[in-house]
């Protein structure tokens, strides 16, 4: 199994001291220029979080149409978008639109989503769940019409005075096998196999919005077994691909130190506590030396599992900052998990 890593950054901005990405523009275009470092340094894969109602990334489409355009080789994707914001027919329109200027490499990151900043900011983008229906079940409905969508279902009829006859209508463009790139964000193991059965890949949060006791790494581990075993018994032909999102933060210099030095410590655990009257299990982050975070990456059993490791960068310090850990996790860290730079793989491989 390949292994792949990436970025995955959340696009925060704010006029404080200390930000470089005082504003919306300055993330934007920080996020396409580090999409272009990160193919240089043989990163594989590049991908931003939607949230709204926050000064943070929130329309993926424009933006990963613009890296795809500075790119040629890189992955681009989301992790994730909340369905439940999402219009169905306007977002594959979107998406395969922005997957062809990429000559398909999109990856997309799908789900319910995580908790907001507003309260059912959904029902003010028009999207008011059914009679019987949780915001969750229209994230899942959503996530059906739009697979269905780029799929090239028909989900509309001519008009005869258009066109002369009446005839079913798929959404315009399409981007061959972008339906095999979606992924679903699962908190849970119960939503892991579902994922599995729906055939679409696995993209395990780093909030895990159940807990057994054990470490989140061997937790998230057990929702990734569960996730392959439904795939399998589903009988879906492709293989599955499976991600995790660690936060990987090596300290080589002073710099590092004054920004992250507090935290090698203070986030050497998980974190265990309720959300939304659920007990949950946050990941630890790994922050210190590269050699001991490559050790212990090496030892994580989701990391182990998957095939892709997305690293949840420090988008406010800038693009020179989050190059350089990009270059010192491709050079120190990676390596240790499997990981060999793009460019230098063999082009086989898979």
């Amino acid at each position: 199994m390949t292994k792949r890593i990436g970025f995955l950054s959340f696009g925060h901005y704010q006029d404080v001291p200390g930000s470089r990405t005082p504003t919306a523009r300055e993330a934007l275009v920080q996020s396409i220029e580090l999409a272009v470092a990160a193919e240089e340094i043989g990163i594989d894969s590049a991908s931003v979080r939607v949230h709204h109602f926050a000064k943070q990334l929130a329309s993926p489409f424009p933006l990963l149409a613009a890296m795809a355009a500075r790119t040629s080789r890189i992955e681009l994707g989301t992790g994730i978008i909340d369905m439940r914001y999402e219009n169905p027919l306007s977002m594959a329109e979107q998406a395969a639109a922005a997957d062809l200027i990429s000559a398909g490499r999109l990856q997309l990151g799908v789900s319910r989503g995580s908790p907001e900043t507003s309260l059912r900011g959904y029902e003010a983008f028009g999207h008011v769940p059914e009679d019987g229906e949780t915001d969750a079940d229209m994230a899942r409905r959503h996530t059906d019409l739009f697979r269905r969508a780029i799929d090239g279902d028909a989900v509309a009829q001519s008009d005869p005075r258009m066109t002369g006859w009446s005839s079913p209508l798929a959404i315009e463009p399409r981007s061959p096998g972008l339906g095999e790139r979606i992924w679903w964000g699962s908190g849970t193991r119960a939503t892991a196999q579902w994922t599995g059965e729906q055939g679409m890949n696995l993209m395990s949060s780093t909030l895990l919005t159940e807990d057994t006791g054990v470490p989140f790494d061997e937790l998230q581990a057990e929702q990734i077994a569960v996730f392959r075993a439904a795939w399998a018994a589903a009988g879906h032909e492709r293989e599955p691909r499976v991600a995790v999102s660690r936060s990987v933060i090596p300290i080589t210099t002073d710099e590092d130190v004054r920004y992250f030095g507090v935290r090698a410590q203070a986030d050497s655990q998980d974190q265990v506590g309720m959300l939304d009257g659920v007990q949950s299990r946050f990941g630890k982050s790994y922050v210190g030396e590269p050699d001991v975070i490559a050790r212990q990456l090496a030892d994580d059993a989701a990391v182990q599992a998957a095939d892709t490791v997305h690293l949840t960068v420090p988008n406010q310090l800038g693009v020179d900052y989050n190059a350089r850990l990009l270059r010192t996790v491709a050079e120190h860290v990676a390596p240790a998990i499997g990981w060999v730079p793009a460019f230098g793989r063999a082009t086989t491989a898979s």
